[in-house]
């Protein structure tokens, strides 16, 4: 892909070379933590495996937050450095593309923040930790991104080829999955998902819901790409693929299959590879959000 194409987005805070890291260490989680941690992510509309993944630092809360004062740092506007560069452009990219989306509906787009950090941040939605992965909280509107990820994203998810071009589309994917979700909130969707899910006492239903909200994230991924490209021409061949190969990479089938050896699909918050791969072609093949209806879809 070609960043020169796209423009520049200064909403964002660069808070890397901060607060690197929580102090606490790996202790026990209970059954008790592990519930409520659910309930929680549920309630605020974040996969709660990044809260239960990331629970290992709540020890430490109380010596991080006394150590995020002194020494964590907050620059905002386009970081120079090539990968901030990069994350600005795609930024800015969606921000273009969803304000014109938006537009042509009689409505106001309203960008998000991005947070660039390394290592733990706070967040709207609590501590931010780098083995969460990016994600999006609603509640102060904010994208967080430790760029760490990619390196994942490349050797240990091999969601692309390692050292291939092409890699920055998949990296461009994630960034714009995630706004996905801020656009989800925008139109009203992630409150109504996160009032069904309190509403359920079945696991099972509110993991459905979850599923059906990150295909339409990837859809809606793949509706900025389509009018992106439209517009900028700035993909190159093979770019696509990577993305899918991105998309097949983290479904939770292929996760579920590296970490425990089988898969339980009723315990998916993400949508299966074959699901993350198709709902991304289909906003990328459609280009119109009216086609990301996964609330409606009858096939997942």
């Amino acid at each position: 892909m070609r960043i020169d194409e796209l423009p520049k987005s200064d909403r964002i805070e660069d808070r890397r070379g901060g607060l690197s890291g929580i102090p606490g260490g790996r202790g026990g989680l209970g059954i008790g933590t592990i519930v409520i941690l659910g309930l929680i992510g549920w309630a605020v509309g974040i996969d709660p495996r990044i809260l239960i993944e990331g629970a290992e630092t709540i020890s430490g809360n109380d010596q991080a937050q006394q150590q995020s004062g002194a020494g964590s740092t907050t620059s905002t506007g386009a970081p120079s450095d090539a990968m901030g560069e990069f994350v600005s452009a795609v930024l800015g990219s969606t921000e273009a593309q969803w304000t014109t989306v938006f537009a042509q509906a009689g409505k106001r787009y309203e960008p998000p923040t991005l947070v660039m950090f390394s290592g733990a941040t706070k967040s709207g939605c609590g501590f931010a930790q780098a083995a969460m992965g990016p994600f999006y909280c609603p509640i102060d509107r904010k994208v967080y991104l430790d760029t760490s990820f990619f390196q994942d994203l490349e050797r240990r998810f091999r969601g692309c080829d390692v050292g291939s071009k092409t890699c920055q589309f998949s990296q461009a994917y994630v960034i714009a999955h995630e706004v996905g979700h801020h656009v989800q909130n925008l139109l009203g969707i992630l409150p109504k998902v996160q009032q069904a899910q309190r509403a359920s006492s079945d696991r099972v239903q509110s993991n459905h819901l979850q599923v059906q909200v990150e295909l339409q994230a990837d859809c809606f991924a793949g509706v900025w790409a389509n009018h992106a490209e439209a517009q900028k021409q700035f993909l190159d061949p093979g770019d696509i693929d990577a993305a899918l190969q991105t998309a097949s990479a983290i479904g939770d089938d292929t996760l579920q299959r590296k970490s425990q050896g089988q898969v339980v699909p009723d315990s998916f918050t993400h949508g299966s590879a074959e699901q993350r791969k198709r709902w991304f072609s289909t906003g990328f093949k459609e280009g119109n959000i009216k086609a990301c209806n996964t609330f409606a879809a009858a096939r997942l």
